[in-house]
């Protein structure tokens, strides 16, 4: 198997979060860049122009349930299209700051979605998920 570079895509609407986040990540040593997307609809955007680029394209994505114009679970109504070998090797976890019931139902029977965390996530979580 190859090893190819390891990078994770984080969207969220609220910068605080993803400064807070982007820094849990850096200290996880896990991935080695970091893809900054504002919404779900500059997360879209920067997949579609990258699909053809594998160096371009994210290996994980945590991202935010509850973000205006574009909700998480929009979001994954457009990342089901993608092609399988993309999704199947780009698992996603969401992220939530209130762990509302049918959240949580709906984000676990989502088969793109691998867990639901809480924000902030601690990076031992994150370890455990990889």
């Amino acid at each position: 198997m190859q090893s190819k570079t390891k990078r994770v895509m984080l969207i969220d609407d609220n910068e605080i979060d993803l400064k807070i986040n982007a820094k849990l990540i850096s200290l996880t040593k896990l991935f080695e860049e970091i893809i900054i997307c504002q919404s779900g609809e500059e997360a879209l955007n920067y997949l579609n122009k990258h699909l053809q680029n594998e160096n371009k394209l994210p290996t994980f994505i945590l991202l935010d349930i509850q973000m205006p114009e574009m909700d998480g679970f929009e979001f994954l109504n457009h990342y089901k299209q993608f092609s399988r070998s993309f999704t199947d090797t780009c698992p996603v976890a969401m992220l939530s700051s209130t762990l509302d019931f049918g959240d949580i139902q709906r984000a676990e029977a989502n088969p793109y979605v691998i867990k639901l965390l809480k924000k902030p996530f601690s990076p031992k979580e994150l370890l455990a998920l990889l």
